[in-house]
């Protein structure tokens, strides 16, 4: 069933432009809330959202929508992606909601869909939903309206923030504690700005808070995941033992040493697989990542004794594979680490709090912790263009082609059409650095050329 709406991660787009608008937020409510009231029970929805001026907006508009099909709704307030997916679960409610466009700037936002199961939403169902929100188009509205007896509720969930914040501590092993630890967080002045400095505060560390004073539209600006420097000098600065950079909703994080560097996702991925498999706690026979992560992680999970499966880019496939396979452990390279023993999707948090078990249970410092395996040159670059189907164009078509065919045995090329961004991502990776550098610069020529 073809798509239009949704794309790789909900609905996206810039605030108060569709599909981000109130009237269709109205009528994606309307819509999901029809397909998800089975059964003669009272219905529930959960809705939270991260700290951008247009979840004022867009807030009410889904409540409205939810109400007027006649299910309850329950407001959690700026609180991280993953919290959303967990508290449908623990009230088991029959919807779960979150407004944010995660690393995006204040101005776009976004709608994301959660099953009862507190998992995204399959493509399917999203299609399912799309074809009633077509119907509400035509004016076929049926049954769906509720009766005014059977108008739904709102109210605020007055103790979302301590359940998280429990919720996520449970995480951490029972036995240890961040006492003596300095930790630097950075909260993208997004969802997790209070959550975040709490968790790591009544575990035991000192903490230093960054972008955790939110106006509605600094969110991810110059701070967080996608401009982790600022983390990486505050943890020079305060003699920090790690730091820690979330992105607007807090699903992922891009973490720092104590001396400042970057650590890798795939780094992140390698240590917590390790970890458990040593603690006998890894299941499904491996972990679960995507095309995007490097050969070396591979290789080092390999000589593990365990398996790396890889799917498409995007959280939500590396979530659908696991649950196939009964993998407790994937994520991706930028950061999303899903951690399925705690959580439905990737929770930056969490994901940390594992590292952090890792460096108090070994004693070891965090750049040593975190290098398990020597990474292959790979090198990705972001091409913007300005409409079209640059792809589709037969030069750059065959620019692909003569370069996959120069890398043939010795490395590997990926090109993927971003679908939260007008951008293409090329990425190459092999032995050679300097060929490496080659392929992505040729292609990605090709691609400007191509798109003036």
């Amino acid at each position: 069933m073809t798509r239009k709406l949704f794309g790789t991660d909900g609905v996206r787009g810039t605030a108060n432009r569709e599909p981000i608008t109130a009237q269709t937020a109205l009528k994606l409510a309307m819509a999901a809330g029809a397909h998800f009231t089975r059964g003669a029970h009272r219905h529930t929805v959960v809705i939270g959202k991260d700290t951008r001026l247009s979840g004022y907006m867009l807030e009410p508009a889904l409540t409205a929508g939810f109400i007027s099909v006649g299910m309850d709704v329950v407001l959690l307030g700026p609180m991280p992606t993953p919290a959303v997916g967990m508290l449908t679960r623990s009230l088991r409610a029959d919807l779960g909601v979150m407004i944010s466009a995660s690393h995006n700037p204040f101005q776009d936002n976004g709608i994301k869909l959660f099953g009862p199961d507190g998992f995204k939403l399959s493509d399917g169902v999203e299609g399912e939903i799309e074809s009633r929100i077509d119907a509400q188009g035509n004016g076929a509205l049926g049954g769906d309206l509720a009766e005014p007896h059977l108008l739904g509720r709102a109210r605020r969930l007055d103790d979302a923030l301590g359940r998280y914040i429990e919720f996520v501590k449970a995480s951490f092993p029972r036995e240890l504690r961040l006492d003596g630890l300095k930790i630097v967080v950075d909260c993208a002045h997004g969802a997790a700005y209070r959550v975040a400095p709490t968790v790591l505060y009544e575990l035991g560390a000192e903490v230093v808070a960054l972008g955790d004073e939110p106006n509605g539209m600094n969110i991810n600006d110059g701070v967080g995941a996608m401009a982790p420097q600022r983390m990486c000098e505050a943890v020079g600065a305060h003699g920090a033992a790690l730091g820690i950079a979330l992105d607007g909703d807090a699903d992922r994080a891009i973490l720092a040493d104590e001396t400042g560097r970057i650590i890798d996702g795939d780094q992140v991925m390698g240590l917590i697989a390790r970890s458990w498999l040593q603690a006998g706690r890894l299941s499904g026979g491996g972990l679960v990542t995507t095309v995007m992560s490097n050969m070396g992680l591979e290789r080092f999970v390999n000589d593990l004794g365990v398996g790396l499966v890889r799917t498409p880019v995007g959280d939500r496939y590396v979530v659908e594979r696991m649950r196939a396979g009964g993998y407790n452990v994937g994520g991706e390279q930028s950061g999303h680490i899903v951690l399925s023993d705690f959580t439905t999707t990737g929770d930056g948090l969490i994901a940390a709090l594992q590292v952090l078990a890792v460096l108090v249970a070994s004693g070891q410092p965090a750049s040593a912790a975190t290098r398990c395996f020597e990474p292959l040159p790979q090198r990705l670059r972001n091409v913007r263009f300005q409409g079209g189907q640059p792809l589709e164009v037969a030069a750059v078509k065959r620019t692909i082609a003569e370069v996959e065919a120069k890398l043939n045995g010795r490395g590997r090329l990926l090109i993927r059409k971003s679908g939260t961004e007008p951008v293409i991502r090329v990425m190459a990776e092999a032995e050679d650095e300097a060929l490496v550098s080659e392929a992505v610069d040729t292609v990605a020529a090709s691609i400007v050329a191509a798109t003036g």
